[in-house]
This record gives structure tokens, sequence and C-alpha cells, in this order.
């Protein structure tokens, strides 16, 4: 009889266990690579075709893309994104992008398919910036 009670109490401890395991392996980190761009001009709020060069244009928003990327984010209410060549992804931590502002980057972090939001990890400037 012992040896039943002890079955009973283990197999939900190993079940939670297996369970911790493989949900935490199946929302791990990716490694993504775009722009670190601003929500307005990635998708299109003022600019016809999801750019920079039209707001730089205007000379309102600076020189370079960084510079329209920050002009964006502190003056028109953007949030920072990173942008590649197919999809746009909402970034949780604003301070950390805001250091590579309009720089390709290779990010680290994990998705929440539900919100488009990634949790950064790392960001690393590619080379040839």
């Amino acid at each position: 009889m012992p040896k039943v009670r002890t079955h009973f109490f283990w197999a939900p401890i190993f079940l939670l266990i297996f369970l911790g395991a493989s949900s935490s392996s199946l929302a791990g980190d990716k490694t993504y690579t775009g722009e670190i761009s601003d929500s307005q001009c990635a998708f299109g709020v003022h600019s016809l075709h999801r750019s920079h060069d039209e707001m730089i244009a205007m000379g309102h928003a600076g020189s370079t893309p960084g510079d329209c990327t920050r002009y964006c984010v502190h003056n028109r209410g953007g949030r920072y994104v990173l942008e590649t060549k197919h999809d746009v992804f909402k970034l949780d931590n604003q301070e950390l992008a805001e250091k590579y502002a309009g720089q390709t980057v290779k990010l680290t972090g994990t998705l929440d398919p539900k919100s488009n939001v990634i949790q950064v990890k790392n960001i690393q400037i590619l080379s040839g910036q």
C-alpha cells in the first residue's frame, strides 16, 4: 500500500516538470534581421512607401534614417519597431531599441504571436554599419 501512495505523490510533480520544460522550449528565442525603425514610417502612417525618405525630404526629420526614427518616436507618437523584409514587429524594450535607431541589426528575442511583440534579449549591429 505505501508504494501506491508514493506513485500518486510523485506523478503530478513529474507531470508539472515535463509540461514546464516543453512549454519553455516552444516559446524559445529566435533571431531576426532588420532595421530598428519607428511605427510611423514602418506602418506607412505618414509615408506612402513605408520608408524614411519622404520625412527626410521634407526637412523636418533630420538627414538619416536614425534621425527620422528618433524624430517620429519623440515628436509624432511613434514607437520603436523592428522592420524586416516582410514584417514589422513591436518591441518591448524601447530604451534598448533607441540606441540602434535607423541601424540594420540582428535582434534576438521571444515573439508573442498574439500581440506581435518581441521580448528583446539582445541587439547587435550587423557588420558594415
